[in-house]
């Protein structure tokens, strides 16, 4: 089963307290892809400027990316500079320069309008609907957003949320839209706008996820030392919508196998700065990480019961 995603492809300069990385290759779309690739095929639909680096789309495209919509256009590409602070947890932008992404229209080509699976990446909701318009009944949408639109397209975002699967948010996000400072009230009350299912992102204190019928949690996988935080919401979102369309079947296990397959491909992209840490990584160790992360939260693993 394919993937489509819509969103943006971008330079980024990061700081962390391990250090800078400048113009590095970013964007929601491009870390989204990098991770749901290992588990099934994946076109971009977005936009660069003349100055997009060759080298660029060929770390894209060598890694099985379909880039036929990607398009490029006089101008330059997205640009943003942030800087995190020691917990990781919250950061600064410092500038953001939306260039040829500001008048981004995303135009699906015939057989992405025929796509089983759509991530519409964080964009205006009047972009995603746009999107949505354009396809012929996808199984499974799911799309992310940001306070930039809650505060300033609210009425739209709303009027989209029914429209979706499942929708992500961080937690910030998830109070904001909803109004309730309590992320259980706030995920009960997001669900009753429209998605199936809401997956609330809390960084290093993992996911929680929301049905109707259910609540899942689901820790961040524990490192010794992360680097860059830079595109691990856009990863998870990988992760989980690669391990669903592989999977082909979205029930209550399925979504919960796939929130860890995401949080495990999260924690792998925040181990280097940017991508670079995607680029190397096998199957292996995605396999590996994910055991690991079942016998992390496993009272009852098999390892155990005999002590």
């Amino acid at each position: 089963m394919s993937i489509v995603v819509v969103g943006s492809v971008a330079y980024d300069s990061v700081e962390t307290p391990a250090g800078s990385a400048p113009d590095i290759l970013g964007g929601a779309a491009t870390y989204f892809s990098i991770a749901a690739r290992f588990f099934a095929p994946v076109s971009v639909v977005a936009v660069v400027g003349s100055d997009f680096k060759a080298e660029s789309r060929q770390v894209l495209s060598s890694h099985n990316i379909d880039l036929r919509g990607l398009e490029q256009r006089p101008g330059k590409t997205f640009r943003w500079h942030g800087r995190y602070h020691e917990d990781m947890n919250t950061r600064d932008t410092l500038s953001v320069a939306l260039n040829v992404f500001e008048g981004f229209r995303p135009t699906l080509l015939p057989d992405q309008r025929r796509c089983d699976y759509l991530f519409l990446a964080n964009i205006n909701p009047e972009l995603q609907a746009s999107v949505l318009d354009q396809t012929q009944s996808p199984r499974l949408v799911a799309g992310d957003t940001m306070n930039k639109w809650i505060a300033e397209s609210s009425a739209v975002l709303k009027k989209l949320l029914p429209r979706i699967d499942i929708l992500t948010l961080n937690d910030e996000e998830a109070r904001m839209l909803s109004g309730e400072h309590n992320l259980v009230r706030a995920g009960r009350a997001i669900l009753k706008m429209g998605p199936k299912t809401l997956l609330v992102k809390r960084g290093e204190y993992g996911v929680l996820q929301f049905s109707s019928e259910s609540m899942f949690a689901v820790p961040a996988y524990p490192l010794e030392e992360v680097i860059d935080p830079t595109g691990a919401g856009d990863t998870f979102a990988g992760g989980f919508m690669g391990f669903l369309a592989r999977n082909g079947r979205v029930t209550e296990s399925t979504l919960r196998t796939a929130v860890v397959y995401g949080s495990v491909m999260a924690s792998f992209v925040v181990e280097k700065f940017g991508l670079d840490r995607l680029l190397s990584l096998s199957w292996e160790e995605i396999d590996n990480r994910y055991r690991a992360f079942i016998e992390l939260t496993d009272s009852h693993h098999s390892r155990w019961i005999s002590q």
